[in-house]
């Protein structure tokens, strides 16, 4: 009989091996997809999602009940992607890049031509900043104002990094399947 998530839960907390081996592999393959959406590789992807469970198994008394659970291990997953990119960060490189990128035009049926593996590779190409800031803003519905306070950087910069990599990403779709 299958265990409820909230039967893993209590077992987990209590250090029942077999019951953390079971909630990791009941949700470890849905938060992989966040993991891979924020970095800029495999490797990476695997570090964050390391580091997620690590902090699921670490917070799961802290767990209220209230929304979904799913929705709750997915909020550590992006917090621990947003500190993973945090500790990470070089300078703040990508903060301070101010070149913009012109929007090119690309053929009408060029996204319905790349597969949902392009699009992710496409966007882990992204530089750091861009690519989180892109993820939070378009994946998960974060506001500007809200990335900013996680990231520690300014509303505008929020939104001047999602331009950017908008422009990014139309450049790179119209070298892959745009007019040459």
């Amino acid at each position: 009989m299958k265990r409820t998530d909230e039967e893993l839960r209590e077992l987990s907390i209590k250090g029942d091996g077999n019951a953390q081996n079971e909630l990791y592999h009941r949700y470890a393959p849905k938060l992989w997809g966040v993991c891979l959406r924020y970095a800029k590789n495999r490797m990476s992807a695997e570090d964050i999602l390391q580091e997620g469970f690590i902090r699921i198994f670490t917070y799961l008394d802290k767990y209220s009940g209230e929304g979904s659970f799913e929705g709750w291990l997915r909020r550590i997953m992006v917090n621990t992607a947003i500190n993973y990119y945090k500790k990470n960060l070089k300078t703040g490189k990508e903060m301070e890049y101010t070149e913009v990128f012109a929007a090119k035009s690309y053929e009408p049926d060029a996204i319905s031509q790349i597969s949902n593996e392009e699009v992710l590779g496409l966007v882990q190409e992204l530089p750091d900043g861009y690519r989180t800031v892109f993820n939070l803003y378009v994946v998960e519905g974060y506001s500007h104002r809200d990335i900013g306070e996680m990231m520690g950087i300014s509303e505008n910069t929020s939104k001047s990094q999602l331009s950017r990599a908008r422009n990014l990403l139309q450049e790179k779709i119209q070298k892959l399947y745009g007019k040459k």
